[in-house]
């Protein structure tokens, strides 16, 4: 539960960090490189998951026994899909290499199955 919340906190920090970054410091060569869609979409997801990290942390100091597990692979599940989703963005706009999109399609999923998970804590709350 604490880790939950932490990992979302961190992933909400790094993300303001890192959209302030792209806003200013890199947004030349993001122009340049055509990307900007690129990383706006990677640090939009990786905010609403952080926070969505935080829901869940916080909804597992009061869930049954029932709705912690779900909730638990719920939050891991955003956890795994931000590193992936939005990593694999962040890695096309750094490098340049765009082979790095084969994997955002499997942190995607991830983010989906976190909140199917989700929805599925909430019918045992």
């Amino acid at each position: 539960m604490k880790f939950i919340i932490q990992a979302g906190g961190l992933f909400g920090a790094l993300a303001v960090a890192l959209g302030a970054f792209g806003a200013h410091a890199l947004k030349g060569m993001l122009e340049a490189s055509g990307r900007m869609d690129t990383f706006e979409t990677a640090v939009k997801y990786q905010f609403y998951h952080a926070l969505a990290m935080v829901l869940v942390g916080l909804l597992l100091q009061r869930a049954g026994e029932d709705a912690v597990k779900l909730l638990g692979w719920s939050g891991h599940a955003f956890i795994f899909g931000v590193l992936i989703f939005s990593g694999s963005l962040y890695a096309i706009c750094f490098t340049g290499i765009t082979k790095f999109g084969a994997t955002a399609p499997i942190g995607g999923l991830l983010l989906i199955v976190g909140w199917v998970l989700l929805i599925m804590a909430a019918s045992k709350l």
